[in-house]
């Protein structure tokens, strides 16, 4: 029998290959399935900021920031794809082919380390939101128990050392070691429920609190009384990570049955998310005020009088978060294979001692790291904001401009220009921005710093 070309023959293989391996079952994905997969790949810890990014910009900018990006990312998708198309061989089949036709292999590398550093950063950070949950956080000052500690009270086993390592083995490994992305689609359709269940809850809170008179009138415009101009660069970042999920869209459209449906799953899925980004984003805001922390979700731990309420609403968000980590763990797992072992003559699902030995060694570390930071908000803020904005926009309009294939128009080359140059102004204002309210002394309404808000929360 013939064997498939596959693309993780290609020397630099970042996605998995176009055609599973033939032990694997190879039965097309549906269209369905690949918005369950892209909606679960964008919706992740970035929705827990959007609140804050209301607070800081005011209804209006918010709004129209989150169309925007949206917009955008659609347009960096559709430049993948095309280029995919026309490069018609393995190397294309995957970003980080496309980043090595253009730009050789430092292309590659560089895409590469944007990816691990993401998705690395990302997943540190849901386990560390998960523990908070289940367990509590007192690293802020203020005691903050988990939902475990509510419900059994302090014991050994309701503590951060023990309640993350069995959701790890419990709930994280056996997910993690499917090794197609379309055997997630089930958990996928479930953290998008989830997800659903969260909006439904905070918005409900929302509304019975504005018909109590409890709201005090949103802001439609930013204020300056407490945050300079330069600060509401702060929230570009915030709202291009929430929408980053390019690394997943060649794995996803490989098993699709018809490749014609990936552009439009991408249009439902990023519409789809930025109604839920907006609703989540309104409620969160209408109910907190200026008191709206970076995490929402800390907001949650006293704010309601119903203990149950809090209690779904915080346990609805990790759990969501516990099935969308296996997704971004499959990326950052072929991401680290195509880094390490870039002339393996077999793709890593092929290969169960690889395969396993990156599983196990990947997901210790990931867990390693979030026993180890108590917060990584100011952290991921750098990393997160620089490494995104290039997978999402950066990375996508310099293919264009570069043009390899002849294939850009000019207003292709006009938008990909625009999206480099947004991004790297934006990035840079947020970047000083953060790193003056960093090293400067003071505590200012920059979106992740968390430290004002909770204490300010507090002390009223």
């Amino acid at each position: 029998m013939k064997s498939p070309v596959k693309a993780g023959d290609a020397v630099a293989p970042l996605l998995p290959e176009l055609q599973p391996p033939d032990d694997l079952d190879n039965t097309g994905a549906s269209f369905s399935s690949a918005v369950f997969n892209l909606s679960t790949s964008i919706i992740g810890a970035g929705i827990m900021s959007i609140p804050a990014t209301l607070r800081v910009l005011g209804l209006v900018p918010a709004f129209l920031l989150i169309a925007i990006v949206a917009f955008l990312s659609d347009a960096s998708v559709e430049f993948l794809m095309r280029y995919s198309a026309a490069g018609g061989s393995s190397a294309s089949s995957s970003y980080s082919g496309l980043m090595a036709e253009s730009f050789g292999r430092a292309g590659s590398v560089a895409l590469q380390i944007c990816v691990a550093l993401t998705n690395l950063g990302a997943l540190i950070m849901y386990l560390i939101i998960i523990g908070d949950v289940l367990s509590g956080n007192g690293s802020e000052g203020a005691a903050h128990l988990g939902v475990l500690q509510e419900w059994f009270g302090e014991q050994w086993w309701t503590a951060r050392s023990a309640a993350i390592p069995l959701t790890v083995v419990v709930v994280m490994l056996p997910l993690v070691l499917l090794r197609r992305v379309d055997s997630l689609k089930f958990t996928s359709a479930i953290s998008i429920l989830l997800a659903v269940v969260f909006v439904v809850i905070s918005s409900g809170m929302a509304l019975y609190a504005l018909f109590q008179g409890t709201i005090k009138a949103p802001r439609l415009v930013p204020s300056f009384s407490h945050q300079s101009f330069f600060e509401l660069f702060t929230a570009v970042p915030v709202i291009v990570v929430a929408f980053t999920f390019h690394f997943n869209v060649h794995p996803i459209q490989a098993e699709l049955s018809r490749v014609s449906d990936m552009a439009p799953a991408v249009r439902v899925s990023l519409f789809l998310c930025s109604v839920i980004y907006a609703t989540v984003g309104l409620a969160g805001y209408l109910l907190f005020g200026d008191a709206t922390m970076a995490d929402v979700l800390s907001n949650f731990d006293r704010s309601s009088a119903s203990p149950l309420l809090n209690d779904v609403v915080r346990l609805s968000y990790a759990l969501h978060l516990m099935l969308v980590f296996p997704l971004l763990f499959y990326s950052l797992r072929l991401n680290i294979d195509g880094l390490f072992f870039p002339k393996a003559r077999r793709p890593i699902v092929s290969d169960a001692v690889r395969f396993l030995c990156l599983t196990f060694l990947l997901l210790a570390s990931v867990y390693l790291a979030a026993m180890a930071i108590p917060n990584i908000w100011v952290v991921f803020q750098f990393a997160g904001s620089t490494t995104a904005v290039c997978l999402s926009l950066i990375f996508p309009g310099a293919i264009v401009l570069r043009d390899i294939h002849g294939i850009s128009k000019r207003k292709d080359k006009i938008l990909a220009g625009n999206m480099i140059t947004l991004a790297i102004i934006t990035s840079s204002i947020a970047i000083y921005s953060n790193v003056s309210n960093l090293f400067g002394g003071e505590l200012k309404s920059s979106v992740l710093p968390m430290e004002m808000y909770k204490l300010h929360h507090f002390s009223n």
